[in-house]
């Protein structure tokens, strides 16, 4: 049963000193009304109460429901060289390579994708050399099993058997209902000394403050929660988790996107250069990159590791 929010405290500190606000459907242009609620304390927010009829706002279109795209034998090779030039020497970097780099998990770690989608990115992993890839998404239609060292499971993680060396959820934090359980749940299933990785947006950031519900990334209904840095570090660290390091990874989505909810129109990415000249975009990305210094970006890496000793 759908999680009901309304009169609980706040998912991520506890306080019960909230305030209520109406966030708008935007994304598919559906014009349905929410009820949200902001923490006075931590700043964190979340949906009122989850709608049973959740899965009518992820359409077949939604971007994690695309194709898996694979790549020939060639394009293997190179992608696996080229991994092996990035461990060594740092350069090359893949786009995931920032977070890859301070993570440094050996090729042979076990590790998992929480709300993989399709595993585009678990692909790009298994064709630079990991070997011990594991995704779970209960929307993904049936399992897939790209290979010994590659697998995807239709069902929620808390199902998966064994421990892992990396937990990663990569904008799929923010669509679950309960942050308290799924890190716990996460907690469990940590290697002593592994790492998790969430990267998702924050309460924190500078467009939610100026803009409130026009904000892209508070995407309702879809996104549940969304935690300021206080809130998930105070939650994490209270089941047992260390937060070793926080890196703002925002960009200039959270400008364009706004503006296009600003000016009534439905989000599309496809239309951006017709609608914002070059200048303006880069003038965006540079934006974006000062705010990410500054910590007010509108979405965060969060590097939490499970204590050697509990």
């Amino acid at each position: 049963m759908p999680t009901d929010f309304s009169g609980k405290s706040c998912p991520y500190c506890g306080s019960t000193d909230q305030q209520s606000f109406l966030a708008e459907e935007r994304m598919l242009g559906k014009g349905d009304k929410f009820s949200y609620l902001e923490c006075l304390s931590c700043g964190s927010l979340h949906i009122s109460k989850v709608p049973e009829n959740l899965g009518d706002y992820y359409p077949k279109s939604y971007y994690s429901f695309q194709e898996l795209q694979f790549s020939n034998p060639l394009f293997r090779w190179l992608k696996r060289l080229r991994m092996s030039i990035f461990g060594t020497f740092g350069i090359f970097s893949p786009i995931y390579g920032y977070w890859l780099k301070k993570l440094r998990p050996s090729r042979n770690a076990r590790i998992a994708d929480v709300g993989c989608g399709n595993g585009q990115l678990l692909y790009e992993l298994y064709c630079g050399g990991f070997q011990n890839l594991e995704g779970y998404d209960p929307f993904i239609a049936k399992e897939v099993r790209i290979s010994s060292g590659l697998s995807l499971f239709p069902t929620e993680f808390e199902k998966a058997v064994g421990n892992f060396d990396l937990i990663m959820m990569h904008h799929a934090f923010e669509h679950m209902e309960d942050p308290k359980k799924v890190l716990t749940t996460c907690w469990e299933k940590l290697n002593p000394g592994g790492k998790l990785l969430l990267r998702l947006p924050v309460a924190d950031s500078q467009v939610w403050k100026e803009k409130g519900n026009l904000w892209v990334q508070l995407d309702a209904p879809r996104h549940l929660t969304i935690p300021s840095v206080k809130g998930l570090q105070h939650l994490g660290e209270k089941i047992g988790l260390k937060l070793d390091e926080l890196e703002f990874d925002s960009n200039e989505f959270q400008f364009w996107g706004t503006e296009l909810y600003e000016r009534g129109e439905k989000l599309d990415s496809g239309n951006i250069d017709s609608v914002f000249s070059k200048p303006e975009l880069s003038e965006m990305q540079k934006k974006a990159l000062r705010f990410n210094q500054e910590g007010i970006g509108d979405q965060a890496c969060f590097y939490f590791s499970k204590p050697l000793k509990s």
